[in-house]
């Protein structure tokens, strides 16, 4: 079976619950003001940024979940 890049399957690659409202919680607890990037937010690991980080600037499958992750954390829905 194919991975499905979507936020539950990103979650659970950056090892956080993705159950239920797990995601939105996360999402509203987490909010991050205009000037500070997805990448440079204080609550991801040392691993979790990088991972981040490069599938930005590699482009890859998870890019566009990551781009999604972003908005949500800047815009809180």
């Amino acid at each position: 079976m194919d991975l499905e890049y979507n936020l539950k399957t990103l979650f659970d690659q950056l090892g956080l619950p993705s159950e239920g409202t797990a995601i939105d919680d996360f999402i509203q607890t987490h909010q991050l003001d205009a000037n500070t990037k997805l990448i440079d937010a204080e609550f991801w690991s040392p691993q979790q940024a990088g991972f981040l980080k490069d599938q930005l600037r590699e482009d890859a499958d998870w890019a566009l979940v990551v781009d999604e992750l972003n908005v949500r954390l800047h815009d809180g829905k």
